[in-house]
């Protein structure tokens, strides 16, 4: 049918000679016009004959090409509106979008504009996508983190849904880390996610810890809860460690490199076996997590902008079953194997 070899010999030399798509289309459209005219009633029936196909056909076909290509340039548009301008992220300015997004921010004398330049330009590790890392990489995603990057490698069972809030039932099965990728962009288009769905361990932890500016550890694993805190005092790095059990949470900042404590320093002895049991074997209220992850969340903005006083060298501790909140002062011990030689 010379009609469709007709629209095949232009598209495929145009991708041929790499012509531009708007010739290609120009060219097209042409070909389509000859095509309808060709076949027009007062045209003599043998060039209808020799083109092929018939008018009722020709222009379906053009109807249905020009919806596709308004579908296209409408979805350009949308794209163009909502998704984050790479220039504008990488200079630290904000668009009108965002500026709209984090005005009450930006109204706290404490942040105002340069503490949400901080926000923006810092890059943060949340290690754990469970009960305490769930409030907090969504607040940390809210309030405009830069670049969060989060470790776990665990998948999303039903059993998490009663209190790790980053994720949802349409997702039981998936990797953790992807979950809350996918909550969190969900939230902001305008921070970068960062998933590592593995372990952290000895092998990767100093590479990838040094690529943030400040760590917030949520996990209930003691191996790794020692390993996070010795990898950041010796790298200098700042940590926001919580931790929870059935109705009681504590959190602190550990920090020894600006004169603070290092967890080893508050902890220097592991508990025994089965003394510090984990949410799964000791339960826990549902609600608690939030509370602490948003702790964490709320010293990490305060330790970016430099607002207000943190928990460094102050243990946090709250008894949610009596309402009770606990400040309990700590210093880092001289004899710490871990940041005893270092002075802030």
């Amino acid at each position: 049918m010379i009609g469709l070899v007709g629209f095949a010999v232009i598209f495929g030399t145009g991708r041929w000679l790499a012509w531009p798509a708007r010739w290609v289309w120009l060219m097209a459209w042409g070909w389509l016009v000859v095509l309808l005219v060709a076949h027009a009633p007062y045209m003599p029936a043998a060039l209808g004959d020799f083109v092929g196909g018939e008018f009722r056909g020709w222009f379906v076909l053009g109807v249905l090409a020009a919806l596709g290509l308004a579908y296209r340039a409408g979805l350009r548009r949308v794209r163009s509106r909502v998704e984050p301008k790479a220039e504008a992220a990488r200079s630290g300015s904000f668009s009108p979008v965002e500026l709209d997004r984090y005005a009450r921010h930006i109204m706290l004398r404490e942040i105002g504009g340069p503490g949400q330049k901080s926000l923006k330009s810092a890059r943060v590790l949340v290690v754990g996508a469970g009960g305490l890392g769930s409030p907090a990489l969504l607040y940390l995603a809210a309030s405009g983190v830069g670049t969060i990057g989060v470790i776990d490698d665990d998948a999303v069972e039903g059993s998490n849904l009663q209190r790790q809030i980053v994720h949802a039932d349409a997702r039981i099965g998936m990797p953790k880390v992807f979950s809350a990728e996918a909550a969190m962009r969900a939230l902001n288009p305008f921070v970068e996610v960062r998933p590592y769905h593995r372990r952290l361990d000895e092998a990767v932890a100093a590479d990838l810890i040094a690529d943030y500016d400040l760590v917030l550890d949520g996990t209930d694993n003691l191996d790794t809860r020692y390993l996070v805190n010795r990898v950041c005092a010796r790298l200098g790095k700042p940590l926001i460690a919580g931790a929870i059990t059935q109705w009681e949470g504590q959190i602190s900042l550990y920090d020894p490199a600006r004169g603070g404590p290092c967890f080893d320093c508050v902890f220097p002895v592991r508990p025994a076996p089965g003394m510090v049991p984990s949410c799964a074997e000791a339960g826990v209220a549902a609600a608690l997590p939030g509370v602490i992850g948003a702790m964490m969340a709320v010293e990490a903005i305060k330790q970016i902008t430099d607002a207000g006083e943190g928990l460094r060298g102050r243990l946090m501790i709250y008894d949610a079953l009596y309402a009770q909140t606990r400040m309990i002062s700590i210093k880092k011990r001289a004899d710490c194997a871990v940041c005893g030689g270092q002075h802030g």
